[in-house]
């Protein structure tokens, strides 16, 4: 009986492991496509987007293992769509890159960065209900990346940028990123733990951390001396100076002070300053507010913020939301439910924007029965010239005609809020509201015949100015 040779052996080996490579490619093209497909990738013009994406050879390789080639060839892809504003067709992309290679940080990064900040309105106010998706990104990708301080990073960022609000969850991340070593790689970006100490109202922690990170930069900058590296002398010259000018507000603000017991009198954020809030609210045309309001603080780097969401949003808070309460990563936001929010500029002690949400109705669908304006600022987002008079927990901030500083809604903080209850017919001016001019104002409004709707013109910021 003839044995077979080795060069038999072989091929018929080879040609078991195609069959078994096929097998699984078509086990996986049925049993996992078909439902990524209806799932996740949409369809445009009649066409797949991901399966548009991949020729038939190459979803077979993703399938039977080729999962990195593939995914570097679909991240090629994706910048086409980048390139055309085609927005939606990206997240799929993103998920399934992700999905096939969890180590390609910079499909996170630019995920996160993607779904957080791309997706707006005609007035360029981004979608804010595509925030739990975008931290949900960060975490996952943190998670399968966790050598590395990149996604802790970007997530912090996400917190402190983006989302300005909620500064322990920025803190936390930051820590995280700041613990893992690759990050002295970078060293200027180790300072944003300072600033980000300093919002969560955690002075000294924020002082420590910069001796922390200059000592750091003046050994990096003595090793340097000969090569005379401009970045490493400038990271030096800047952290000596915010170090600087921490301690100068540390002191003028009573921080010492106030930490011995001692009255705050004789310091810049006493006796506390009124902001003489009032507000009136128009309903102009159909899902089109004008926003009027007095600000009794003088100097310009005010901005308050404002928000316009249904009464029972999901995890609302005051001012903002817990934006990290889910861990669902979904493309698609819920289309039943309105969260706006904008920034009102004040000038001359007044503030007067139109928000126009008539273009965009799936953004604002306006399904709910009753809704919130939110009116909120927070001490700790302001600029430095005017936290150097209300301090960093809002110690130098009042309002005397109102109730509304608040100390309840933001732990250790005094905040201002304000909330006016709107209808969807008022919203939309239908069935009683239909015809009518729908307006509301605070007691505490004070009417004015000057125009402050444009920031651009007007008389400036001088004392005695005030709109009144």
């Amino acid at each position: 009986m003839a044995h077979p040779s080795k060069s038999g052996i072989r091929k018929k080996l080879l040609s078991l492991g195609l069959c078994l490579v096929g097998f699984q490619a078509l086990w996986g093209t049925y049993m996992v496509y078909p439902r990524w497909s209806r799932n996740y990738s949409p369809v445009q013009q009649g066409k797949d987007l991901i399966s548009g994406s991949l020729s038939a050879d190459q979803m077979l390789f993703a399938l039977a293992g080729f999962r990195e080639l593939i995914a570097g060839i679909l991240w090629v892809r994706a910048d086409s769509f980048f390139e055309s504003g085609n927005y939606d067709a990206i997240l799929p992309i993103i998920r399934l890159v992700t999905f096939l290679d969890p180590h390609q940080i910079d499909v996170y990064a630019t995920g996160m960065w993607h779904i957080g900040y791309n997706f707006t309105d005609e007035e360029q106010r981004s979608d804010r209900r595509y925030l739990p998706s975008a931290l949900a990104l960060g975490k996952e990708g943190s998670s399968q990346n966790s050598n590395t301080y990149e996604l802790f990073f970007e997530t912090a960022w996400l917190w402190y940028h983006k989302i300005d609000d909620n500064y322990d969850r920025a803190v936390g991340w930051m820590e995280k990123a700041d613990s893992v070593a690759d990050i002295k790689l970078l060293p200027a970006r180790r300072n944003l733990l300072s600033r980000l100490y300093e919002r969560n109202g955690q002075i000294d922690k924020a002082l420590d951390h910069w001796f922390t990170v200059l000592d750091a930069a003046e050994v990096s900058y003595q090793a340097d001396k000969e090569r005379r590296d401009y970045s490493i002398r400038q990271n030096r010259d800047t952290i000596e100076n915010n170090l600087d000018n921490l301690l100068i507000r540390m002191s003028q603000r009573g921080h010492f002070a106030s930490k011995e017991g001692r009255s705050l009198d004789d310091y810049d954020v006493m006796p506390p300053f009124d902001v003489g809030f009032g507000v009136k609210v128009t309903v102009t045309a159909e899902r089109v507010l004008r926003i009027q309001g007095n600000w009794d603080v003088l100097s310009v780097g005010t901005r308050i913020r404002c928000i316009l969401r249904d009464a029972d949003y999901p995890n609302a808070i005051a001012g903002g939301a817990i934006w990290d309460a889910g861990s669902d990563m979904s493309f698609e936001p819920p289309r039943d439910q309105t969260y706006m929010m904008d920034s009102l500029f004040v000038r001359n002690q007044r503030f007067d924007k139109t928000v126009d949400m008539s273009r965009d109705p799936t953004m604002y669908p306006f399904t709910k029965e009753k809704y919130l304006l939110e009116f909120y600022y927070n001490p700790r987002s302001a600029p430095h010239h005017i936290q150097d008079k209300f301090g960093w927990n809002g110690e130098g901030m009042t309002d005397k005609t109102t109730t509304n500083i608040r100390t309840d809604i933001r732990p250790g903080q005094r905040c201002f809020y304000y909330a006016i209850e709107l209808t969807r017919d008022e919203i939309l001016l239908r069935k009683g509201s239909r015809g009518k001019t729908v307006t509301k104002k605070s007691d505490s409004y004070r009417e004015t015949k000057e125009d402050y709707s444009n920031t651009d013109t007007g008389k400036p910021d001088l004392p005695g100015q005030g709109g009144q």
